[in-house]
């Protein structure tokens, strides 16, 4: 009992100093916790913690590093003294603002869970923005080359550039307005336009969901939306970005068109992406006629990730000239949700509240090639004469020409001008009243609507006045021809060009430039002959269909049969093009495509310029002519394989681009999809022969083999009922009842 008491007692001794110890790590926050607010004079040189994460010590700018650090980003430091009581006075409300910003989450202010400080999605990193102080006790000669003068002041440097200075001491509140202004400058509309909920000075930490305190200012108007975009636009240049429109007269007795001139700032004006919120959104794309290029994305997205360089060396790019933005769709659900986004990265254009889908590769090149041509015909249709159009047939593949005169209405013109958006990254619109223009392409009735290709006119076939303000039915026939007569094969146009056609396609190498320029030139040659072959014979059977008629007509008339006469007359001639699959040119860079060309076709680019027909449709293609040679790049070669190849039945045999397996299921596809009730009833006979069959298998091995007593011979079953070996009658005695 003695040993029982003396046991507990020991027991209990050696669990106090346990209860009683603090944990290491509730000791270490403690500690920093209570040095942050003890030493109020001079910036603490451990890490602190705020809102639950360790915030490294602020960075001391001295002669040797200063230069190195600033160089890069937008730095705010604290030129101080250690003896100044306004110094001593405004250090803890610094700290709590370098705390409180340096653990904030830039993709969503509001939200109270914090990313790691150190990742990309860090406040440090996304906004690169850093604090600092300078001891200016310390470090006298550097202070004054900077020229502070009085303790402490609040600079603000840009890429080692001192851009602003603010003297005195400074609340966390008066810190937190000058930063977010700053803030805004880097990334317009990333700040929330509801404000922020600020930390009080020395706080550990601040809950980050909760609402503000007060409103920031330029919030105050719920009704004045996102200004982000603009506050970047007005630090920049200086002034508001308003726009007024001006009426201008082209020519003296022409008609008069409106131009609106921007007297605000440009677009773009710092060369950066800017990051979007619903409110912004509305503000500077929805509700404005400029001009944006945006991509929605997703940060764990890989695509995005990889896409992100060029993006960033676009909008650098399109500094002064487009406006690039973008949209993180982790944040902005809603907004993508309206937007349709359903897979990243997706990309628009946009213009006055409408848009067009980028659909195009993602290279550094790509993104700058389309951007450049939105810049064009993204903003206003030009006017030219018949010099300027001649200019620019020497520089464009594709122009559309409009023609118009004073009695061109403003209905007229305004589907015209919706026909814009549509054409960034195709093609290029422009209008003009010019006589000899006029005359040169045969107008005799305005308005009137053409594409030039390579000199060649086409026509926008308008029957009544209404065609004209179609905007649907101009656009319909534009995707027909607003690519080249030979257009070089890409991934965004591919599907475009060998859908649903014949495709002669050169395969053709940069490397060998006089080789280039010469089979690109006959192909345009064969393009051009094979297109004239086509018009002769369309008006060929035009004529013969028109003399068949003429022949009908007089037939009636010559028997006075009113009734067949009337018939006769009515007769539409119809030349029915749908019958027949159409044929078109392009050529493919061999060098950039070489293993898609080898790995589908075959070819290997090194032995020359080659030419193939393709059937994308039916997954085939022919690579020689009737002579067994190979199909060369000439005129020659080209127009006398095609008409063998696209005779119903093809006269030469076909390659296919797909294996035995594949051409399996490809060829059944094809089947169920062109004759689907055709499929269903084969597939239903053969169900009911199955079924016949396997029913008839089984009723005769019924038969055969008898039922579960046994046949009428007394063969077969598991019983015998006259015999001794069943399993009835298996017993020692032998007898049978």
């Amino acid at each position: 009992m003695k040993v029982s008491w003396f046991g507990w007692s020991l027991l209990s001794l050696l669990a106090v100093p346990t209860l009683a110890a603090p944990s290491e790590s509730g000791t270490k926050v403690g500690n920093r916790l209570e040095k942050r607010r003890n030493n109020r004079g001079i910036d603490a040189e451990e890490p602190s913690i705020f809102n639950g994460l360790d915030v490294p010590p602020l960075l001391q700018l001295t002669p040797d590093n200063y230069e190195e650090l600033l160089k890069d980003g937008t730095w705010l430091v604290k030129h101080y003294s250690p003896t100044c009581a306004h110094c001593r006075k405004a250090a803890p409300a610094y700290q709590t603002t370098y705390e409180y910003y340096y653990t904030s989450n830039p993709l969503s202010p509001s939200s109270a869970k914090s990313p790691d400080p150190k990742s990309l999605n860090g406040f440090t990193k996304y906004y690169n923005f850093h604090f600092a102080s300078m001891n200016c006790l310390a470090h006298g000669d550097l202070c004054e080359k900077l020229g502070i003068g009085a303790y402490p002041i609040f600079a603000f440097y840009e890429e080692g550039v001192q851009k602003d200075k603010h003297v005195g001491a400074k609340s966390v509140a008066d810190l937190s307005k000058l930063i977010e202004e700053k803030l805004e400058a880097i990334r317009p509309g990333s700040r929330p336009p509801q404000g922020i909920k600020l930390p009080e000075v020395g706080a550990p930490g601040v809950d980050s969901s909760a609402e503000p305190d007060s409103p920031v200012a330029k919030d105050k108007d719920p009704q004045a939306g996102a200004l982000a975009g603009e506050k970047q636009n007005d630090l920049v240049a200086q002034k508001a970005a308003d726009a007024s429109s001006a009426m201008e007269t082209s020519k003296p007795g022409s008609v008069v068109t409106v131009k609106t001139k921007h007297n605000g700032p440009p677009p773009n004006p710092q060369g950066l992406s800017v990051p979007l919120t619903a409110e912004s959104f509305q503000k500077l794309v929805t509700t404005t006629q400029d001009p944006w290029f945006i991509k929605f994305y997703a940060p764990w997205c890989g695509h995005c990730q990889a896409m992100a360089p060029n993006w960033k060396e676009m909008a650098k790019e399109m500094k002064d000239t487009l406006n690039i933005g973008e949209v993180n769709c982790e944040v902005e659900t809603r907004l993508c949700a309206d937007a349709r986004v359903d897979a990243y990265p997706t990309i628009y254009f946009f213009r006055g509240g409408q848009r067009v889908e980028y659909t195009g590769l993602r290279g550094l090149g790509d993104l700058l090639s389309y951007t450049k041509k939105a810049v064009g015909p993204g903003s206003e249709i030009e006017d030219v004469d018949a010099a300027t159009f001649k200019e620019l047939e020497e520089t464009e593949e594709v122009l559309f020409l409009y023609f118009y005169d004073h009695a061109t209405t403003s209905e007229d013109f305004r589907a015209m001008e919706r026909l814009t958006l549509s054409l960034v990254g195709h093609a290029r619109i422009v209008k003009t009243s010019s006589a000899a223009l006029a005359e040169r392409f045969k107008i005799s009735t305005w308005p009137r609507l053409l594409v030039v290709r390579d000199t060649r006119p086409n026509y926008y076939n308008a029957l009544a006045p209404k065609d004209m303000r179609d905007f649907r039915q101009m656009l319909s026939w534009m995707q027909t021809v607003w690519l080249p007569i030979v257009p070089e094969l890409t991934a965004s146009n591919a599907r475009e060009i060998m859908d649903g056609k014949f495709v002669v396609l050169g395969i053709l190498s940069r490397r060998r430039s006089d080789d280039f320029k010469q089979s690109k030139r006959e192909l345009k040659e064969a393009a051009f002959e094979w297109m004239d072959k086509q018009i002769q014979l369309f008006r060929l059977e035009r004529s013969e269909l028109r003399d068949a008629k003429q022949l009908r007509i007089e037939e009636a008339d010559d028997r006075n049969d009113q009734r067949a006469l009337r018939a006769a007359k009515n007769m539409r001639i119809t030349i029915r093009e749908d019958e027949k699959k159409p044929v078109a040119f392009a050529w493919v860079d061999g060098d950039f495509w070489e293993r898609w060309l080898r790995t589908t076709y075959g070819i290997d680019v090194e032995q020359g310029d080659r030419v193939i027909i393709n059937d994308e449709d039916n997954r085939r293609y022919w690579d020689t002519a009737s002579s067994g040679a190979m199909i060369m790049a000439s005129r020659t070669s080209i127009l006398e394989t095609i008409p063998l190849v696209i005779a119903s039945p093809p006269k030469l045999s076909p390659k296919s681009t797909i294996g035995t397996f594949e051409t399996f299921f490809f060829y059944t596809r094809s089947f169920l999809s062109s004759h689907p009730i055709l499929f269903f009833v084969f597939l239903g006979i053969t169900v009911a022969v199955v079924t016949i069959i396997g029913r008839g298998r089984l009723l005769r091995r019924v038969t055969t083999r008898g039922g579960i007593i046994g046949n009428a011979n007394g063969s077969g079953g598991f019983f015998h009922l006259d015999g001794k070996e069943g399993f009835l009658n298996g017993g020692s005695t032998g007898k049978v009842d």
